[in-house]
């Protein structure tokens, strides 16, 4: 049976951290009705997720690897390689259970930011930016554009039902029978995972998450109800060229809004 830790802390604003709304043309454009990614494998990993809340280190590794399957190739990242950067980020000492505190996503996207998400053969460094929860359409561009959207969501005791083979409910939705358990978003706790593609934009049209190594379907409704935070990261040297990524103006003031955060970091 698949084990399924949480480890997303409850959302954060720190002084200063980017926000993509600094890449005024890429936020507000008209995102795409519809992004459905079936040509490519973005192969999703585990990365410890099942026995520690590791989950906001696990999404970064996984970013990587979706932006990598976009250009047709992909990143190899260990188990060992997201638990060094879950104990960067976090304080986590591997092997010490009482540590195992889950990590606030703001935060852990600053340390990959200072020192980097470190692999066998390189250390990887994304530029990065906070969108409204609430704007879906900015979400939307955010997975289009930069490969994947990095969220923060609230996981209700009814969404980690299982069957009795250990698979989770086909499609997560706001509408559960009342033997799955509590409904209400948070009952469960924290959780990190990645915005893959979608079959439109309709209350009831699918999304693909990435997480705990698999693909899950969710309702728009679902993710409208679950969401506490939603951001952005653009591995520049990974992600491969398209009319969907933002150019020029855009790209010019997120690397200006990491630095200006770096600089006050100092």
């Amino acid at each position: 049976m698949t084990l399924r830790k949480l480890g997303c802390r409850p959302a954060r604003i720190r002084a200063g951290q980017p926000c993509l709304s600094a890449m005024r043309a890429f936020m507000v454009r008209r995102a795409p009705a519809r992004l459905v990614r079936n040509q490519a494998d973005p192969a999703p990993l585990m990365l410890g997720n099942d026995t520690v809340g590791d989950c906001t280190a696990a999404g970064i590794g996984n970013h990587i690897r979706a932006t990598a399957a976009l250009g047709g190739y992909q990143v190899a990242i260990t188990t060992a390689d997201a638990l060094r950067f879950y104990a960067r980020s976090t304080g986590y000492t591997p092997g010490n259970p009482a540590t195992d505190h889950g990590g606030v996503e703001v935060d852990v996207l600053t340390t990959a930011l200072q020192v980097g998400y470190a692999l066998a053969d390189q250390t990887l460094f994304p530029l990065w930016g906070s969108a409204e929860a609430a704007d879906l359409n900015g979400i939307r561009n955010i997975t289009a554009g930069l490969c994947a959207a990095y969220l923060g969501v609230q996981l209700a005791v009814a969404d980690m039902w299982t069957d009795a083979n250990g698979a989770l409910a086909p499609i997560w939705d706001t509408a559960t029978p009342a033997w799955r358990g509590d409904p209400a978003p948070g009952s469960a706790g924290g959780h990190c995972l990645l915005l893959w593609d979608y079959t439109g934009t309709a209350d009831t049209d699918t999304v693909t998450l990435l997480t705990w190594g698999t693909r899950q379907k969710a309702t728009w409704r679902w993710v409208r109800s679950r969401i506490m935070e939603a951001h952005g990261l653009a591995w520049r040297q990974l992600l491969p060229a398209g009319a969907l990524t933002p150019t020029g103006q855009d790209w010019d003031a997120l690397i200006d809004a990491n630095a200006t955060y770096l600089t006050g970091l100092a």
